[in-house]
């Protein structure tokens, strides 16, 4: 039996409006699509959800996140055949799919691939969801277009060979007023809606999801077999729907060869979202006092703990015949700010020059500016899977960011900054907020928010300074007070023609922010 309860639903999570009936409100034929759907896979989704809960338990107390006992997946000689018209994925473009002028924008890049996101980047709401599938099921059939106000004119999608995913969310989300009473797998919902929706005689690819937020091997044979119950009830050949897999929970890392074994008929490629994966690797070491991590943005992107990922990422998906994917450069280029631009254009080239060398095949980008900068980093098509002799076959994954970086008073202000700005953005219906040139999303966020939080938890152990080399204790009140001032100067700074619309939205992204740090809800929804 799914789970139903008689009480109201988190209200973080995403609701079907008041009403809503999804035999009349969804696509016809949808909900019977849906529900065989449903009642299969959101039970088990529910307990690799409850599996997750307890990894996490065990980490904090003592017992880290390893490496698997060699099985087949990791001893046996097998591979997995790259399809041609991906090979070339030097850059992928990513964004909110609910914003119908920026995926058009993406699409006409030049990139040879898009990821159009349905998670992290865009609100989780009901609207924002609908408008995103709308705009994926219509960029992928090439109809999408926007309205160009500048040149007062339609702009459409290019002819071209770019290749397009989508992400759906993830495991741990779930979707309420959809099924009555009941709670629904947000994946399954999201990748059902895609597919049912999808008219292939108007694609020029097979259709293509990204896996986000993984935690263990065990997960890939749920999406493996969502995957070929679709492909069963579309009448399409088995192996049909492809997907790239985005490795950003820290257990995930130790398992990667066996999650691409358990879906090796669909999957084409990892990608380490590094974002993500710092904020689990803070969110799993939290009791660990050496683990608390420098100001966000004096960490190097050739840190140890990810470089020594990268290497192992490349590996093991160059020996099993897939792509290696780099992150994003969360510095963004700007139109309007020269020295800001040429900044973020040096950081971007020698981002993804590391990657590069490293023999990752492509990276994320998230501003058209980006992609021949980008793209310049890797051969064409790809590394033709390289492979080092001198990478360790289970590299230190948790090497020690002791003397990474600064860890200062002004890192935490800014991070309660942030913190407040990014959640404001979400309740004015945006998933990702360009901040002090920045593109800060849901990733971002809560790597801002462990931070503080381990900050507080270490303070009698973990030396934080002001500027001349002051210790500042990190206690609930100081957290607090910076809070109360980062919100105040806001409110300062803010143009007098929106005070009135937005200073309750900011009072309320300030209140939510800190209860969330201070009710340890650190997980990314």
């Amino acid at each position: 039996m799914t789970q139903t309860t008689e009480k109201r639903f988190d209200p973080r999570m995403n609701h079907a409006p008041n009403g809503f009936d999804a035999k009349n409100d969804l696509p016809e034929g949808f909900y019977e699509f849906l529900l065989p759907l449903h009642e299969k896979f959101t039970p088990y989704q529910q307990e690799l959800v409850k599996k997750r809960a307890e990894v996490l338990k065990d980490s904090h107390e003592g017992k880290l996140p390893h490496y698997l006992f060699c099985s087949t997946a990791t001893k046996e000689d097998w591979e997995i055949a790259l399809p041609d018209w991906t090979s070339d994925q030097r850059n992928q473009m990513t964004g909110p799919a609910d914003d119908a002028e920026l995926v058009v924008k993406m699409l006409n890049s030049g990139a040879p691939g898009v990821m159009l996101d349905l998670e992290d980047s865009m609100a989780n709401k009901w609207e924002n969801l609908e408008k995103g599938i709308a705009n994926v099921l219509s960029a992928l059939h090439g109809e999408l277009t926007y309205y160009d106000q500048k040149r007062e004119k339609e702009v459409s999608i290019k002819n071209g060979k770019i290749v397009i995913f989508t992400r759906a969310r993830g495991l741990h989300l779930n979707q309420a007023n959809v099924i009555p009473n009941e709670l629904l797998s947000a994946s399954v919902y999201d990748v059902a809606r895609v597919a049912f929706g999808l008219d292939e005689t108007k694609i020029k690819h097979p259709l293509c999801f990204y896996i986000p937020k993984s935690e263990s091997a065990e997960e890939a044979f749920l999406w493996r077999d969502l995957f070929q119950t679709i492909e069963e009830l579309k009448g399409w050949k088995k192996g049909t729907i492809k997907c790239m897999a985005l490795v950003e929970a820290h257990p995930l890392a130790y398992q990667m060869e066996e999650f691409i074994y358990n879906l090796r008929d669909h999957i084409i490629g990892l990608n380490l979202g590094r974002w993500d994966y710092m904020a689990s690797l803070i969110h799993f070491n939290i009791e660990n006092p050496e683990w608390v991590l420098p100001d966000r943005n004096t960490i190097p992107t050739d840190v140890p703990f990810f470089q020594n990922l990268r290497k192992l990422l490349v590996e093991i998906c160059h020996k099993r015949g897939i792509l290696a994917i780099g992150g994003m450069t969360a510095l963004y280029p700007s139109r309007t700010d020269a020295k800001l631009n040429e900044r973020a254009l040096k950081v971007l080239e020698a981002d993804k020059k590391n990657e590069a060398s490293v023999g990752m095949d492509g990276a994320w980008t998230g501003h058209p500016d980006q992609n021949e900068i980008a793209v310049a980093q890797f051969p064409y098509p790809n590394q033709e899977f390289i492979r080092f002799v001198d990478t360790p076959v289970k590299p230190n994954l948790r090497p020690s960011a002791k003397d990474v970086g600064r860890r200062t008073l002004d890192g935490t202000r800014a991070a309660v900054r942030t913190v407040i700005r990014y959640r404001h953005g979400v309740l004015r219906g945006k998933g990702a907020s360009l901040l002090d040139g920045y593109m800060e999303d849901l990733a971002t966020d809560r790597i801002y928010r462990l931070m503080i939080a381990q900050r507080m938890k270490h303070r009698d152990t973990v030396k934080i300074t002001m500027n001349g080399g002051t210790e500042v204790k990190h206690t609930p009140e100081l957290i607090t007070k910076l809070f109360d001032e980062e919100l105040a100067r806001i409110l300062r700074e803010m143009p007098v023609e929106v005070w009135e619309t937005e200073k309750d939205f900011y009072a309320e992204a300030r209140k939510i922010s800190e209860q969330m740090i201070l009710n340890e809800w650190h997980d990314p929804i």
